[in-house]
């Protein structure tokens, strides 16, 4: 480089230090760049780079929206700030960001993919698709565009060519830990090939189980596809038992909070909410499908949302984001009995609008829509207080095989261990004990098992109790398009089936200290 190189120069040395990650790099680049000029768009662009490197997001966020001040033209701090805002819960930013700046995209993969994970992130599925297509249309071969293809194909549908792109990425790099578990989410194993690839993966690599929880997770699901039982338990009880010593994770909080909420969302302020309105519902009424994860809540959505005048958001966490970002407690990362207590004094019309602001950009025309996250059975007192209109759906599943669905899933805290799935499941039967007793007949239940075996009587039930009329699309959520980001994406694109019913019975003798603690709380598990 020149003893005084131009800013072009010390920009393009900065963009091939950030390729090799060499942040210092771009770091001196960048301030060189800001000392001959503050405001110059390109040094305040590589500066966000270096903030996002460091994991400072609000610090690059300002840098890039800085960068956008001074040349709107830049896609890429455009869609950089973008995806910054979709993980600061600033959602409805990152949306405007993206719808504005997409058309530019055309010619730069990278940042297609980015746009398209950023979509993903707002739930917009169908949006991310063709972005993740061109991204490796004009890229080919590059694994990381291609596994986010992958993941959106899932999503959308495309379950057949998620296959093929995983089991490509997987001759190429055998030992992807990742690659195997999507894939054996995706394909009932009905032989050995795939389990043997992965147990060879162990054997070679001879990791301990925190390093290959997501294999040990695949591995089980497969010999339980195989009827290999204790086998695949042996497996579920090596990733669970990793993965909630890498997450550090403590029942005892998740217990105190519901009991918290139980104290606070007393009747007496149940009560002092205001009454539902007589007359028709009001426009974009909405309907709160909850439950433990994988009760069947995905299930009732996407029959629900089969229906001509009912929409869904599917799962956002906006209602949970209202109530801690709207209770004013300092530093709260997550929803704590401090945060339940400070909104409890909340006006419930402004938590209703605030929620409805931060999903506006996922709301459709229909007069109804559908908010299903699981978890929302928290804060059934909230929504009641602050929707008199909303429909509020609870689906439960029998005990045992409730809690071995989630046991046998990488994605929820505390059915790691069966020590911690037992007591919460306890904790949360008596918050919904509570729920039902002083909501009434505004909970409407909804039971997995009665449902796979009768669909029809109990769909037409359902949309009797939430006052909608039948449509013979509601028995065929297998043809609804719309995207699918749960556990269940996979088996929400087949008819309804009971298959799953009465699956922990195979599990029995490994599940007896579950079955124990439930039933010593009352809870019937026959």
């Amino acid at each position: 480089m020149p003893a005084s190189p131009s800013a072009e120069q010390l920009s393009a040395v900065a963009r091939r230090a950030a390729q090799a990650r060499n942040w210092a790099t771009v770091h001196s680049c960048a301030s060189e760049i800001l000392r001959r000029n503050r405001d110059d768009p390109e040094g305040h662009f590589l500066a966000g780079l270096v903030q996002r490197a460091a994991q400072r997001p609000l610090e690059a966020a300002n840098c890039f929206a800085r960068a956008l001040e001074l040349d709107p033209g830049r896609y890429d701090a455009a869609i950089e700030l973008a995806s910054r805002y979709s993980i600061a819960d600033r959602q409805a930013e990152a949306f405007e960001l993206l719808e504005r700046y997409q058309a530019q995209l055309g010619n730069s993969p990278r940042y297609l993919d980015m746009a398209g994970i950023t979509y993903t992130t707002l739930g917009l599925h169908e949006r991310a698709w063709p972005l993740h297509l061109k991204a490796c249309a004009l890229q080919p071969g590059v694994p990381v565009f291609e596994a986010n293809l992958a993941a959106c194909a899932v999503t959308v549908g495309r379950t057949e060519q998620a296959i093929a792109i995983y089991r490509s990425l997987l001759e190429r790099s055998p030992t992807h830990q990742r690659h195997h578990y999507e894939l054996s989410r995706l394909v009932r194993a009905r032989d050995e090939v795939h389990l043997a690839q992965m147990q060879a993966v162990l054997r070679a690599t001879n990791l301990p189980p925190d390093r290959n929880i997501f294999l040990h997770y695949a591995i089980g699901k497969e010999l339980e596809d195989l009827e290999r039982w204790a086998e695949a338990f042996h497996h579920y009880r090596l990733a669970g038992d990793a993965a909630a010593a890498a997450a550090g994770y403590d029942v005892v909080a998740d217990l105190a909070l519901i009991d918290r909420i139980i104290e606070v969302c007393s009747r007496g302020w149940l009560q002092a909410g205001p009454e539902p309105a007589p007359g028709a519902p009001a426009r974009s009424t909405p309907i709160f499908i909850v439950g433990l994860p994988r009760s069947g809540t995905t299930l009732v959505e996407r029959i629900l949302a089969s229906h001509s005048r009912i929409g869904s958001i599917g799962e956002t966490q906006q209602l949970e984001s209202t109530l801690r970002r709207r209770s004013g407690v300092a530093g709260a990362t997550g929803v704590t009995p401090a945060v339940i207590e400070a909104a409890s004094r909340l006006d419930p019309g402004s938590i209703a609008e605030s929620y409805l602001q931060a999903v506006a950009y996922r709301l459709g025309a229909k007069p109804m829509f559908i908010e299903k996250y699981p978890e929302n059975f928290l804060y059934l007192g909230f929504i009641s207080r602050s929707w008199p209109q909303a429909r509020l759906v609870h689906v439960r599943r029998l005990p045992m095989d409730a809690c071995f669905a989630m046991y046998k899933q990488s994605y929820f805290r505390y059915a790691y261990r069966l020590e911690d799935l037992g007591r919460y499941y306890v904790a949360h039967d008596r918050l919904l004990r509570h729920w039902h007793a002083n909501l009434g007949d505004r909970l409407v239940e909804v039971e997995y098992e009665a449902l796979v075996a009768d669909p029809e009587a109990q769909t037409r039930a359902l949309l009797a109790r939430l006052r909608v009329e039948f449509e013979p699309a509601c028995l065929e959520p297998d043809r609804n398009p719309t995207a699918v980001a749960t556990a269940s994406s996979a088996q929400v694109r087949e008819k309804i089936h009971a298959r799953s019913v009465g699956r922990w019975r195979y599990f029995r003798e490994q599940l007896e200290p579950l079955r124990r603690t439930l039933e010593a709380a009352g809870i019937a598990t026959a």
